[in-house]
């Protein structure tokens, strides 16, 4: 028995490691795609208005300058979504803003007209917090320290979005019928996503961005 014992357990072991390798691992989702190579802009469409506010350093875009917006318009989902989750590496630094946002469109210049912003911003004097849906549904609450990096997430869902950071949910938002049945742009329907450089004094890094198209 005492020369078997050593083989029985590197059989079990054995069989442990077998087993938890066929088990899909929590971030195999093959259904999200990363949207930016982490060395240029391709499949991203600059503003006309402060087109150098954005740029792309150690795999990161750095957005730091005047008022400018980058828009995905490459080819997954033809970058039109309805239906989504969208999320990104963040990384803000003091006093900064920015913003996330979706169902939006290009436009050369100006503030999106199109769509809702999801704010990004620790410690900027808008007393709007990160994962505010900015103007409808705001947060007013600090949930990560600038300087560290974190996980901003965007859901998508019919007239729902909810907003998690490092996995929490920090907004869960319902667009109300007053919202849905009006004609003004700023309504949830379908578009692209873009990011915000807000103003000179803001420096904001994102990187890891990653769709996933769902279902209507």
């Amino acid at each position: 028995m005492r020369n078997s014992l050593p083989y029985l357990l590197a059989t079990l072991v054995l069989g442990f490691l077998v087993s938890c390798a066929s088990r899909p691992s929590a971030t195999s989702d093959k259904s999200w795609v990363r949207i930016f190579d982490g060395k240029t802009l391709d499949g991203w469409k600059l503003t006309t208005e402060s087109p150098a506010t954005f740029s792309v350093q150690d795999g990161a875009i750095v957005v730091a300058g005047p008022r400018a917006h980058l828009f995905y318009e490459g080819p997954v989902g033809n970058h039109d979504f309805k239906n989504f989750e969208w999320k990104a590496l963040v990384k803000t630094m003091p006093g900064s803003n920015s913003g996330m946002f979706i169902h939006t469109a290009y436009q050369p210049s100006g503030w999106p007209s199109k769509g809702y912003e999801i704010q990004v911003n620790q410690s900027h004097t808008d007393w709007r917090k990160t994962g505010s849906v900015y103007g409808l549904q705001d947060v007013k609450e600090v949930f990560v320290k600038d300087g560290e990096w974190y996980t901003e997430h965007i859901i998508v869902q019919g007239k729902k979005v909810i907003i998690k950071v490092n996995d929490k949910i920090i907004n869960d938002f319902t667009e109300p019928d007053s919202v849905s049945n009006a004609s003004s742009p700023k309504k949830l329907s379908s578009g692209t996503i873009a990011l915000q450089g807000h103003d000179p004094k803001s420096k904001v890094y994102f990187k890891d961005i990653m769709i996933k198209v769902l279902p209507d």
